[in-house]
């Protein structure tokens, strides 16, 4: 059975534990989700059940420095990140509520024979099942709950065992804003339960962003059962650095690619792909700056990294860079660990054959490559499994255009780092996942493009 339990990661303790829900629950669960969606979905316009969600939006502005506590004392976020956090989730919230209507309107065809009329009609198609991870617990839901919702599915949400309290946050701002219940429903269940779950025939669709072990177990169980499934898994995205006017801002940018979130962050700058005539001076400031900032308090406003999540995580972490090492990286910069607060630490010299070439580390550690050529680098930054987001530096439009049309990658992001958006889709391709979220794009997953043809 799956615990639900905060635990600080910060102090170890555990401030309070919380019941795994019953299979009799969860049942009554899904009917009710069934109901609102048959009795409330169906009958309402995407105009009223938008202004819902913008309720939901203010909620998140009014609570904020609430709800960013809770996920400190959870995940253990330094305190402006999770301030940050909580801000973005009322962005995307009302970028849904005011964009609704106009993302699922009716849409034209073009009919050839010229014959009556033909539309597409977009429309919700039944419960669906969120399944989300620890790192960001209030982001990952508002991407999946804020365009379904608008949409007309409804949602059960089964938040990370470390997270239940932010969590019952996220269900008691859907109850405040108005929502039915059935609409949006928080169930504190096993992985055996949601498989259970999948393969009900009421439930229609599945988001989970985690593991690529856990995306494989869910679409497994969902393709068993023919369901829709939406994917975003790990990341070692390339950060490449091909030429700049400014070497300060792109270390700048190198650091706090990789840092945000401690290091916890699937689309995280984890492997610095670095021009042959910039790598020296790179490697020797991109190193002093990670040494210079070091994992403290997060309740602290100052912090800029706290503890890792828990302290599985952290020795989970400390067990690939010790083999890292012991495998012939060399280690630029590293300190002691001291529990869960672990110390930014840069690797050299990773040869394709050392296990840390193909992995992901989730955490303050990354890799610096050297590279002789254009070509070169994006060899290197496709020869992963991964293809979820990258990074390009280079002060030559054409150059970026280039790059950017080579890398095997869900997203480009050039000469910037955290410039997430929530009009600009996210998602990945290979093992980084499939399907899209925020944007307009984001709406467009679990819905039922109808085609009406009217021929007189």
């Amino acid at each position: 059975m799956n615990k639900y339990a905060v635990v600080n990661p910060s102090t170890g303790e555990t401030i309070k534990e919380y019941a795994q829900i019953s299979d009799s629950e969860l049942s009554a669960a899904l009917a009710k989700a069934t109901d609102a969606f048959q009795n409330w979905s169906l009958s309402t316009s995407v105009a009223e059940r938008a202004a819902l969600v913008q309720k939901v939006a203010d909620a998140h502005t009014a609570r904020r420095e609430e709800l960013a506590g809770i996920i400190v004392r959870e995940m253990g976020k330094p305190m402006e990140q999770a301030l940050g956090e909580v801000d973005f989730c009322a962005d995307i919230y009302g970028y849904y509520a005011e964009n609704a209507e106009e993302f699922l309107k009716d849409e034209p065809i073009d009919l050839r024979d010229g014959e009556g009329t033909g539309i597409i009609r977009r429309s919700p198609v039944g419960p669906l099942i969120g399944i989300m991870p620890w790192n960001f617990p209030y982001y990952q839901v508002a991407r999946f709950a804020g365009p379904n919702l608008a949409l007309g599915n409804t949602i059960l949400l089964k938040p990370a065992g470390q997270c239940p309290e932010s969590g019952l946050a996220i269900q008691s701002m859907f109850d405040d804003a108005g929502f039915p219940e059935g609409a949006y429903r928080t169930v504190f269940a096993s992985n055996e339960q949601i498989a259970d779950l999948i393969a009900d025939p009421q439930i229609r669709g599945v988001s989970l962003t985690g593991s690529e072990r856990a995306g494989a177990a869910v679409a497994e169980v969902a393709g068993r059962n023919l369901k829709k499934v939406v994917l975003e898994l790990g990341g070692s995205d390339p950060f490449i650095l091909l030429g700049t006017e400014n070497l300060d801002e792109a270390v700048e940018a190198a650091v706090g690619g990789r840092l945000d979130n401690s290091g916890q962050s699937c689309n995280a700058a984890k492997r610095f792909i670095v021009h042959e005539d910039l790598y020296d001076d790179f490697l020797s400031a991109f190193a002093d700056g990670m040494s210079e900032v070091e994992p403290a308090d997060p309740t602290s406003s100052d912090s800029e990294m706290g503890p890792l999540s828990s302290a599985t995580a952290a020795e989970r972490l400390q067990e690939q860079l010790d083999r890292a090492v012991a495998q012939g990286a060399r280690l630029v910069v590293g300190g002691e660990r001291k529990g869960t607060f672990f110390p930014s630490a840069v690797l050299a010299d990773v040869t394709p054959d050392n296990d840390a070439y193909g992995e992901e580390f989730f955490g303050p550690v990354a890799m610096v490559f050297k590279v002789g050529s254009e070509e070169e680098a994006i060899e290197l930054g496709n020869d992963t499994g991964f293809g979820l987001g990258s990074y390009v530096f280079t002060d030559d439009p054409d150059q970026a255009l280039r790059v950017a049309d080579g890398l095997d990658t869900g997203m480009v992001y050039v000469n910037g780092v955290g410039a997430d958006a929530a009009e600009l889709p996210f998602g990945g391709v290979k093992r980084s996942g499939f399907g899209r979220e925020l944007g307009r794009y984001g709406i467009d997953e679990f819905v039922n493009k109808k085609l009406i043809r009217v021929l007189k």
